[in-house]
């Protein structure tokens, strides 16, 4: 399976997002990618109280818009996510479509980004998102994918549950901030990976926006042993690898570590 990433600096203009989304996917799917993913509120990318009047409903503009792409181009498509309208609530939501671009998945980040940071900047991402309740996994040709976003990228739980449900790929789009990226992204990232005996494709945001915000960018894709296969590091960019399943069968008959795992003593702790 070869997967392509496209980093964005998506901001507070949907039109411009959009038109620059579809670049970054045509850019792929010229590069016979079978799975493409976006980061993290690939559509609007603005502070925290923007994303009351910026939600929308499924289907909506930017579930179609990604049905669309993933049609045309014959690809699958992971949209990164959007703030999804649900009733009276907002969330934080990925999309996976098939080659007919038909939903075969939908998550809603579980774990919500409510930090006071070292360089002085506070985020609140509960004061406008609700947070998930599912772990969600879906099959891509016979590859089951584990589907996480952002901040949920330091809760190894949710990376065991999603393992335990037959994934072999873990993606996560994400807005990592500058002051957490440069310590914490490719540390964490790896982590994921070698603990599960996981490929993981992490694709983020880049760039600087309002109130002195930055987003890290560097997407990158790493192997089951923890090795990075590919990575972008500042700009808009794309990055393209090939998964190699026996390579990830032969870590985990090695390593076996999601049979050890010792699940009678941790569940529930």
């Amino acid at each position: 399976m070869k997967i392509g990433l496209a980093q964005l600096n998506s901001r507070q203009n949907k039109e411009a997002n959009l038109k620059a989304a579809t670049r970054a996917v045509d850019r792929l799917a010229e590069q016979s990618v079978d799975l493409i993913v976006l980061p993290e509120m690939f559509n609007f990318h603005g502070l925290d109280d923007a994303y009351e009047q910026q939600a929308e409903p499924i289907p909506g503009p930017a579930s179609d818009w990604a049905g669309e792409q993933a049609r045309r181009h014959g690809v699958f498509l992971h949209c990164g996510s959007f703030a999804e309208r649900r009733g009276d609530r907002i969330f934080n939501t990925s999309m996976v479509f098939d080659r007919q671009g038909r939903e075969l998945a939908r998550y809603s980040k579980i774990h919500l980004f409510d930090v006071s940071l070292p360089d002085g900047l506070e985020y609140r991402e509960s004061s406008t998102i609700s947070a998930g309740a599912d772990v969600v996994t879906c099959e891509v040709e016979g590859v089951t994918l584990g589907l996480a976003i952002c901040y949920d990228l330091r809760f190894p739980q949710l990376f065991h549950a999603l393992a335990d449900e037959g994934a072999q790929v873990f993606v996560l789009p994400a807005a990592f901030t500058v002051a957490t990226g440069i310590s914490h992204w490719e540390p964490l990232v790896r982590a994921r990976a070698i603990e599960n005996g996981c490929y993981m494709a992490a694709c983020g945001q880049w760039g600087a926006y309002a109130r002195g915000r930055q987003t890290y960018g560097h997407s990158l894709l790493v192997d089951p042993w923890g090795t990075v296969v590919a990575q972008c590091r500042e700009g808009v960019a794309t990055v393209v690898a090939d998964l190699d399943l026996d390579y990830l069968a032969d870590v985990r008959r090695r390593m076996p570590v999601q049979h050890h795992r010792r699940r009678d003593i941790f569940e529930g702790k």
